[in-house]
């Protein structure tokens, strides 16, 4: 059975125009987990900022946020603070796909994970386990998470098509961006073709002073052409030189080049936590 979802990709895109505030709240709070493979920690993207503070050689990497007393990790010496750079032989480059890897090593098998701790790695061998609970809510706070009563199993349901919404911070610019070059429907609905749109603006961030707004849709900078918030990243980095830097935006169908001055980072800018089922 499939459904043309187009319609619900059109009203979940003006509902978050009409209400950017509290569409970016939600933004920030996620459901994840179920039954399946689980290794017991809360992970979050490393920026640029938490990799120089640890002094990590690359920006990557899923920084541990908590650490579930009962689970493999806990068992393995896995502490809060470390900074999971392999997992099971290969590099982990974010939060995502350090999900992905995890959920897709069977129950039981051990792997070995490089982690980074006190300003070098090291080497532990966990034994990945199996979440026995329901799903976990979490928010946007750190270590902040509950499980739910178990939830019996429910019929098969028919295959439904449902669009993916892959939504990531930006801290340099102070936004919160999805990539729409995988949603041609929604790309339609803006007017282009592919770009980064905008969610929700930081308030007091560069893009805030600058103009941009929920529902503007990234398309460059400078003369770099942009499809993810971290393309946006580059762009900003290499135009580091400039006192400010051109950022074209479509708003209402139409281009609209915005002049941004992206200011040095003071102190700690940390991405939306997200703990994520691992």
């Amino acid at each position: 059975m499939r459904i043309d979802l187009r319609w619900i990709t059109v009203c979940v895109a003006a509902a978050s125009l009409l209400a950017p505030a509290a569409f970016a709240q939600r933004v920030q709070t996620y459901i994840v987990g179920g039954n399946g493979s689980y290794l017991g920690i809360g992970a979050m993207d490393v920026t640029p900022e938490r990799a120089k503070a640890l002094n990590l050689k690359e920006e990557r990497g899923v920084e541990v946020s908590s650490v579930d007393a009962d689970g493999a990790a806990a068992k393995a010496g896995v502490k809060e603070g470390d900074v999971v750079l392999e997992f099971n032989g290969q590099q982990v480059q974010g939060r995502a796909q350090f999900q992905r890897l995890v959920q897709e090593t069977p129950v039981g098998r051990q792997v070995k994970m490089t982690v980074w701790r006190n300003g070098a790695t090291q080497t532990v061998t966990v034994t990945v386990g199996e979440r026995k609970n329901g799903p976990m809510i979490v928010g946007p706070g750190d270590g902040w998470n509950f499980s739910m009563p178990s939830i019996p199993n429910m019929p098969e349901m028919p295959n439904i098509e449902i669009p993916r919404f892959s939504m990531s911070q930006n801290p340099m610019l102070g936004i919160i961006g999805e990539p729409l070059g995988q949603e041609e429907q929604l790309a339609e609905f803006f007017g282009v073709q592919e770009g980064v749109l905008v969610r929700s603006v930081r308030k007091g961030s560069a893009a805030e002073k600058a103009g941009i707004k929920a529902g503007d849709v990234i398309t460059k900078v400078d003369d770099t052409r942009v499809d993810t918030s971290a393309e946006i990243t580059r762009a900003l980095r290499n135009a580091r030189s400039k006192k400010t830097v051109t950022v074209m935006v479509v708003r209402n169908r139409k281009e609209m080049p915005l002049s941004v001055t992206v200011d040095s980072p003071t102190g700690s800018v940390r991405a939306s936590l997200v703990v994520v089922n691992c």
